[in-house]
């Protein structure tokens, strides 16, 4: 009956992923077809994404005028952290912010009520139900950048490199939907958080350079307080060759940390939730 019973619960938890999985493809689908109404304004933002991609390239460029490394990093390398710089902005922009900003709205209209009844885990519904489908363009751009740089450094990584490279790109990925999840949670509580995403961007904005770059003090806060060295530095680390075994590690730990706790946090906030109809 043991063995039974765990073959059903394995069944049940794959049928549930795939029913996950149906449920972003049917989320993202209409939020491309709403964005494809408005095809002017899509162009225009997509450009706006690659003109701040190349002003983040002429910063760089200036920084390097009169120098040929900086921070232990040459030109090159550091074009790979502003690719994953843009990467990450994208997906942020994409994925996280425009959810948020619909959270808040729910909770503070009352109308997370009806997120409460769907037949579909709350925290995924309020997550990931919205796209914004031109700040994709900051993703493939940051993602083309990185490929030119690795191409003017004559670097091939190896597949151990990719694979570690890849890892990491996934911990970051949990690390930043934590972040944003946790602001997301705390407008159960607070009418305004719209700010905690502004603080958030002022920290993130430290990442378009490696972490080295920085002072000691600034060096821990932007690595053990607020990760994120561990969204750019990293994982460009990886692509390089120079990633220390102990930095995939100790990003795991931060990571399912974050995961478990941020999950905690959601869970008593829809406790402390004061429905409409309350």
């Amino acid at each position: 009956m043991d063995a039974r019973h765990s073959t059903i619960q394995r069944v049940w938890r794959v049928d549930k992923m795939i029913k996950h999985f149906k449920l972003l493809g049917i989320f993202w689908r209409f939020s491309i077809l709403a964005e494809l109404e408005y095809r002017v304004n899509f162009l225009t933002n997509a450009f706006m994404s690659i003109f701040w991609l190349v002003w983040g390239i002429a910063g760089a460029s200036i920084f390097f005028a009169q120098r040929d490394e900086i921070g232990g990093w040459t030109y090159y390398q550091v074009l790979i952290v502003l690719g994953l710089f843009s990467m990450f902005t994208g997906i942020m922009e994409a994925f996280f912010r425009p959810n948020i900003t619909s959270m808040i709205e729910a909770v503070r209209n009352g109308t997370f009520d009806f997120v409460l009844v769907k037949p579909v885990n709350s925290q995924f519904y309020a997550s990931f139900h919205s796209l914004t489908m031109w700040r994709l363009v900051d993703i493939l751009a940051g993602a083309g950048l990185i490929g030119y740089a690795l191409y003017k450094l004559q670097v091939v990584p190896t597949v151990q490199q990719y694979f570690a490279f890849f890892a990491l790109v996934l911990i970051a990925l949990v690390i930043v939907y934590c972040f944003w999840l946790a602001m997301m949670t705390m407008s159960f509580w607070f009418v305004k958080v719209d700010n905690l995403a502004e603080l958030f961007y002022s920290f993130y904005e430290a990442a378009r350079f490696p972490v080295s770059v920085y002072g000691t003090w600034l060096r821990a806060i932007l690595t053990f307080v607020i990760p994120i060295a561990f969204i750019t530095t990293v994982p460009a680390t990886a692509l390089i060759g120079s990633l220390e075994p102990i930095e995939m590690l100790f990003g795991l730990a931060i990571a399912l940390v974050l995961l478990f706790g941020t999950n905690r946090l959601w869970n008593f906030a829809i406790r402390s939730y004061a429905s409409a109809s309350s």
